[in-house]
């Protein structure tokens, strides 16, 4: 549109200068001409998006979620009792009997974000954080229809959620190619910022490919600095065809508000997760079992290399795909299915898109060498989600809610890479809360045993509960290391 609009003001241009050149037309009924020509063009990029606007903003929703949270006040608290009014301490001390740590009571949480529709029988894309653990989701269409949402699957480590309503020939919003998305494009963000419905802004491509934000484990972000603000967290970044190239996710910001630079799932890795999550519910990754790092300029020039382009790998797990490859410690990971390596990040996310199953061929150098290996991608051990699935009678039991130690958790507290299994949540008056454990802990040893990712936890797990007597934990935190003794009631 717009490269039509400019050929079209150069035309004109010329056309004005040879016209002046030939004496028949002035200087200053050349300038008029090419002014107006000017603002014809700015008039039809303003339809333009007012175009985009029109198709997409009837396939964008508004969603409100519900959840009861229970929590518990910390320290002692007054009661009325049949001799009056008496606090815990006083029970404690006078009749002898340990005043309760927590005294559940429960609220109503409430949230709200945006999705768009991407099938007439009413499938929509969100964010993970608006939908995950909600109780009830609410959706509120264009035309002002309501209807209750089923969550149909979401992802943490990417983000990406999808829901539906029941509903037919629904407005949808197509989905465009990021992998063509070109820096300095136009974009044109929609959703419900601070609660106002169907708010749209536009800006360009600021970046792409923007890895360790901080935000999810598999980052492959669109930066923009189309206005993002809360509440527009599951809306379409779309482009100038009004595709959906992006789920807008998330923002850098130090007041709450946009500061111009936003960040959005590309939307072909949206639509990898979606498709398993409308399949089975979850999202399986691919596996190499290698720890790997970005190259530095200095490290590149170590390895032979004329720029830093590519992963070093630091290590090789045992028993992994890599280690039956062939691959090792100090290798320099190019290219993966001829397509060259930019970053640790992109490969990673590369990786976990694959199939368990598919056999891929890496580019690597070692010693300053260049070799071929291929290697066949397994299952990712991180299936938490599943694992957590099977070993919910057990940690039911406890009170608790784990996962393995991603990379997002590592960044957060400071651990070290499979050397335990993180507590998300303790349930108040649990037998872990009892205990002392608290969200954020680290469970790295079950009766001096070490686990180190969920499914070992739920084994060992299993294994001590059979057993006489408590259950010892080695815990640790950003400070200290500690053990828990735990009696499952």
């Amino acid at each position: 549109m717009a490269m039509t609009n400019c050929s079209a003001t150069y035309r004109l241009n010329t056309l004005f200068s040879g016209l002046i050149a030939a004496g028949l037309l002035g200087a200053s009924a050349l300038a008029a001409a090419a002014d107006e020509a000017d603002i014809t063009l700015l008039r039809k990029m303003a339809k333009g998006f007012s175009a985009v606007a029109q198709k997409a903003i009837p396939a964008v929703v508004f969603i409100k979620v519900e959840k009861t949270v229970t929590t518990a006040p910390q320290g002692f608290h007054f009661h009325e009792g049949p001799f009056g009014s008496y606090d815990d301490l006083l029970d404690f001390f006078f009749r002898g009997s340990p005043p309760p740590q927590h005294r559940p009571y429960q609220f109503l949480q409430m949230g709200q974000g945006t999705g768009f529709i991407i099938s007439k029988d009413g499938y929509i894309l969100t964010n993970n954080h608006i939908v995950g653990d909600a109780d009830k989701i609410m959706v509120k269409l264009h035309d002002g229809r309501e209807f209750q949402a089923q969550k149909i699957g979401s992802d943490p480590h990417s983000e990406v959620a999808v829901i539906k309503i029941d509903g037919a020939n629904l407005p949808v919003i197509a989905f465009g190619d990021s992998d063509d998305l070109e820096i300095g494009e136009w974009v044109i963000a929609i959703g419900n910022p601070f609660g106002l419905s169907e708010t749209l802004t536009v800006g360009i491509v600021s970046a792409k490919s923007r890895h360790n934000i901080g935000v999810t484990d598999y980052e492959d972000f669109i930066q923009t600095d189309a206005a993002i603000n809360p509440g527009n967290s599951g809306g379409p970044l779309l482009n100038i065809d009004g595709r959906a190239i992006g789920i807008n996710t998330a923002i850098f910001s130090q007041t709450g508000g946009s500061l111009g630079i936003g960040f959005a799932i590309p939307i072909n890795m949206a639509i990898t997760i979606k498709d398993q999550l409308i399949k089975s519910g979850k999202v399986t990754r691919g596996y190499l079992g290698v720890v790997i790092q970005d190259l530095t300029s200095d490290l590149a020039q170590s390895f032979g290399l004329p720029r830093s382009q590519g992963a070093l790998v630091a290590e090789v797990s045992e028993d992994s795909p890599a280690a039956k490859a062939g691959i090792k410690p100090g290798d320099v990971l190019l290219e993966m299915d001829g397509r060259p390596l930019a970053t640790a990040g992109s490969f990673r996310n590369e990786v976990a898109l694959c199939p368990p199953g598919k056999q891929i061929t890496l580019k690597i150098m070692r010693d300053k060498k260049i070799q071929t290996v291929k290697a066949t991608v397994a299952t990712h051990p991180d299936s938490a989600r599943v694992q957590a699935a099977t070993a919910a009678d057990i940690f039911e039991k406890l009170g608790i809610s784990v996962d393995n130690l991603t990379d997002i958790y590592i960044r957060r507290f400071g651990y070290q890479p499979g050397s335990g299994v993180i507590v998300t949540q303790v349930k108040p008056g649990s037998p872990a809360q009892h205990a002392g454990l608290e969200p954020g802990d680290l469970i790295a040893g079950v009766n001096r045993q070490s686990v180190g990712n969920v499914a070992e936890l739920k084994s060992a797990l299993e294994a001590a509960q059979a057993k006489p007597g408590a259950i010892l934990l080695l815990v640790k935190d950003q400070r200290t290391s500690r053990f828990i003794a735990i009696r499952l009631k």
